[in-house]
């Protein structure tokens, strides 16, 4: 009997067609961070049972802009670019299970297959989007990662704009922020495929950097805009209240995660 390889579909004889390798994977980026305040209320419709708010400062919300060259253990990406680069944009809040702090994606977009493929395996609820950046350069016109230095950042997806930030670097700082720094706690879903079935794969896990270095970080402030579309609800998690911007370069490893429960989610 013939058998395939592959850590992901598609599974071929040799498994070079997957459309991701096995992990560990490795990510070298720069991090755009705008925290805000949002309702709670917004926040607590978008964390299924057994998830609920954080006990502090619950309706907090980073929406992060990342550019990132990635790869696996080999590295060999790195010299084959259209596999390695990529951007996203996501949004993180901040949820409590059994009494711990986690932080959560509930909306983030990409701009390759290969990162939604990866994302979803993770429990990322990743879509595809139009993602961009401002870039730094000791050279030229692009700015410098120094104080008083500019960035802008856009989001769109399915032809229409999501979000927008311009930030100002004005001191490093201790933090990349505090939203996005606890273990994700993500649930994978996946729908049987008998009608009415429900889910054949329904796990919250928790998953978080394996290792993890990283420059200095920059704090700053943020000019942040969300709009309206008809298929995407990021701007439901209205801006409140600013909190700060940051900006840092970071390098991780993901290695896998931990199962937390299966089978308990309320998810339709």
């Amino acid at each position: 009997m013939a058998s395939v390889r592959g850590y992901f579909q598609p599974k071929t004889a040799t498994g070079s067609s997957s459309l991701i390798p096995s992990p560990p994977w490795h990510y070298s980026g720069d991090l755009l961070t705008v925290e805000y305040r949002t309702d709670p209320a917004r926040v607590r419709e978008l964390l299924p049972e057994p998830l609920g708010l954080a006990e502090e400062d619950p309706g907090a919300v980073a929406l992060i802009w990342a550019d990132w060259q990635s790869c696996a253990a080999s590295g060999e990406e790195l010299l084959d670019p259209v596999r390695a680069q990529y951007k996203e944009a996501f949004a993180v809040v901040r949820c409590s299970y059994k009494g711990r702090t986690y932080s959560r994606c509930v909306y983030i977009w990409v701009d390759k297959d290969f990162a939604i493929a990866r994302g979803l395996h993770q429990g990322y609820p990743k879509k595809l989007g139009s993602i961009h950046q401002t870039r730094p350069h000791p050279y030229g016109p692009a700015p410098r990662i120094e104080a008083g230095a500019r960035f802008g950042a856009t989001l769109a997806a399915a032809d229409r704009r999501l979000a927008q930030a311009v930030v100002t670097l004005r001191e490093e700082s201790e933090s990349n922020g505090f939203v996005n720094g606890h273990p994700m706690a993500h649930h994978r879903w996946l729908p049987s495929i008998e009608p009415g079935k429900g889910l054949a794969l329904d796990e919250l896990i928790e998953s978080g950097a394996a290792s993890f270095e990283a420059g200095p970080a920059w704090r700053g402030d943020a000019e942040l805009e969300l709009f309206d579309a008809p298929t995407e609800e990021l701007a439901r998690l209205e801006i409140r209240e600013p909190i700060a911007a940051y900006y840092r370069q970071v390098g991780v490893v993901w290695n896998g995660g931990t199962l937390l429960e299966s089978g308990t989610s309320a998810a339709e």
